[in-house]
């Protein structure tokens, strides 16, 4: 009971929208369950109306049992009412045993067993489509909904989290609530109906000997417990093992180059072959909970029915209450295994369902503020003002105190790990500094609403991100709206224009996934392009060109001077020599500012920065000025 209740609780928020179109598949599936009802008492009208010497045609098929109590008096003589009204009605379309046939008679034997058959199943059909249009729809609103969320939380949960995981939460558990929500709803309405309606059918024709059925199928609640918690833990395993494999499928193809330059082909192969193997067992579990639900369902409905036959040989029951209580009976059958198969999909949903709820239980580290202070333009300097940093226990920065003038041109040099690109993340507020603050204009940043911080920040990274979309669309990604004038001006301002002009269809060619039809100074100036369209006051370089080769450096670095002009920079770079038209730089170590000063001062000095500058071959051993 607790999976249903997590399950619809969690699910119906995004099957509210569609409530009408629900409650219809509801509706519907009431009326097929009902319909069972209709189909027992056409098969025992049928074996009442073939015996011979019938008195009463249809009295037998609505015959309730002697009843003594006041209020069961009313009830009998309003149900005889009734049934006098329907022999009226039936009585002259049904055949019946030693009366002449009439093309009445005869129509209405044809029709009497396929019209609830017929009922039965376009009721099924219409509620499973109803339900399954709901269902489809909400895996959609679903889907969208733990991607916003996603898109909200800081950068520390997806540096915590794997892409696996991000990807069987979007897709595989969406999907595994989507069919408890569409299927699972279904058969929870349909099925319940379709028992409670036999039950009271069965007890009409005989009360005793439904109690007995019902006890019986009563036994098999304890083997499906059990099951279901076995089909739980196996679906544990499955999604653990599905998010690894995902995971290992990320890396590999993405990675492709390097698997293939180092021979890697034989261990990926292993590794997926291990987590395949893993699915299997887990799978294979899954198969067995639910496998052997069908073995207890079916041992206990037939002692069932041997307990049936003999109290019918020992009552001397007539044929028809005989065939219309074995037709119950084995209508009974499905909608039980169905409920029992419905506890383990749902125990497995479960799973799937607590995966969700943690991802919108997760907050930023990062919050917006409650009441932002907007800042339409960058004017004065950005400071930051004794800033210290850590992820987690590990300190990355300590007691950092910069001045950034507009217009300003600041370096940051430093081995690796010394916490550059931290500098940068605190600036975009990807990150909130542990202590001290970072001001913007005289605002702590953490006062300025997310929208006007990055609106003044423009990045251009060494790790080059492009989407496969158009070269147009590429660079237009800088800033929402951008024109086309304004994307192609970006272009050439970014010395872009030439190449993406060589394409197949220019500015409207599809770059592919990450930008694998282009080069990595093509790629590096669409990247440089994307960050001149956005026109911001702040442009942040984070070794933009460590990964060029010294021809497109040079193209790409003349690119980033011509836009630099009349703005503030700041540059984090590897190689000393991009440094030189800084207006000063700092020197960064294990997260303290050891040096600063500008390039000739620190190259003088014979520092850290110096030393730096030696190993680059900028400098000799015996001449370091």
């Amino acid at each position: 009971m607790e999976n249903v209740i997590n399950v619809l609780r969690f699910g119906w928020p995004y099957l509210r929208p569609y409530k009408r179109r629900l409650f219809m598949g509801i509706l519907l599936a009431v009326v097929f369950g009902l319909s069972n009802v209709v189909f027992v008492w056409a098969t025992k009208t049928v074996f009442d109306r073939l015996a011979p010497n019938t008195a009463s045609p249809l009295a037998a098929a609505t015959s309730m049992p002697a009843v003594t109590s006041p209020w069961a008096v009313e009830v009998k003589a309003v149900a005889d009412q009734v049934k006098a009204a329907v022999d009226q009605v039936l009585d002259p379309w049904l055949p019946l045993n030693g009366r002449p046939l009439d093309w009445k008679q005869v129509l209405g034997g044809l029709l009497l067993l396929p019209l609830p058959i017929f009922l039965r199943g376009v009721a099924g059909y219409l509620s499973g489509y109803c339900l399954m249009w709901a269902g489809e729809r909400m895996l959609n609103n679903l889907r969208t909904a733990v991607l916003k969320k996603l898109n909200t939380l800081s950068l520390d949960y997806f540096h915590r989290s794997t892409m696996g995981d991000l990807i069987t939460r979007i897709h595989g558990d969406t999907t595994v609530l989507r069919n408890c929500l569409s299927n699972g709803l279904s058969d929870a309405i349909r099925d319940p109906t379709t028992i409670i309606s036999l039950c009271v059918t069965l007890c009409v024709i005989d009360w005793k000997l439904t109690l007995v059925v019902m006890a019986f199928l009563s036994f098999s609640i304890i083997p499906m417990r059990l099951l279901s918690r076995k089909a739980k833990r196996a679906s544990q395993g499955l999604v653990n093992a599905s998010i690894s494999q995902a995971s290992l499928l990320v890396e590999a193809f993405t990675g492709i180059r390097v698997v293939k330059a180092f021979s890697l082909e034989g261990e990926q192969t292993n590794r997926f072959c291990h987590l395949s193997d893993q699915l299997v067992h887990h799978g294979m579990k899954g198969v067995q909970a639910r496998g052997m639900g069908h073995p207890v369902i079916e041992t206990v409905s037939m002692l069932g029915v041997g307990m049936i036959v003999l109290w019918i040989i020992y009552s001397g029951q007539t044929i028809s209450n005989v065939f219309g209580f074995l037709t119950g009976t084995f209508l009974l059958y499905q909608p039980v295994k169905r409920l029992a198969a419905l506890n383990i999909m749902l125990s497995e949903g479960s799973v799937s369902v607590n995966r969700l709820m943690h991802i919108f239980q997760e907050q930023p580290t990062v919050k917006e503020p409650s009441q932002p202070k907007h800042l339409p333009h960058f004017t004065t300097s950005v400071r930051f003002e004794d800033v210290s940093f850590s992820y987690g226990k590990q300190m990355v920065l300590q007691n950092i105190n910069l001045d950034i003038p507009r217009g300003f041109k600041l370096g940051i040099a430093g081995e690796s790990g010394c916490g550059k690109s931290t500098l940068i993340n605190l600036l975009f507020r990807f990150y909130d500094a542990t202590h001290g603050r970072v001001t913007m204009d005289g605002i702590d940043l953490r006062e300025i609403a997310g929208s006007d911080l990055r609106a003044q920040l423009a990045l251009v990274s060494q790790e080059v991100v492009l989407f496969d979309l158009t070269v147009a669309e590429n660079i237009a990604c800088g800033r929402r709206g951008a024109t086309r004038a304004e994307v192609e001006q970006a272009a050439r301002m970014a010395d872009a224009h030439s190449f993406i002009m060589q394409l197949p269809h220019g500015y409207d060619s599809r770059i592919g996934e990450r930008g694998v039809t282009l080069s990595g100074g093509q790629r590096q100036r669409l990247s440089i392009a994307r960050a001149f369209v956005r026109n911001a006051p702040i442009l942040l370089l984070d070794e933009a060109t460590a990964s060029l080769d010294s021809q497109s450096e040079g193209e790409v670095q003349a690119a980033i001077d011509r836009f630099a002009e009349n703005r503030t920079v700041v540059t984090i770079a590897h190689r000393l020599s991009t440094l030189m038209a800084c207006d000063r730089i700092i020197v960064l170590d294990r997260g303290r500012i050891i040096e600063e000063g500008t390039f000739t001062d620190l190259l003088q000095k014979g520092g850290a920065f110096a030393a730096m500058a030696q190993r680059q071959g900028m400098l000799s051993a015996d001449n370091p000025s």
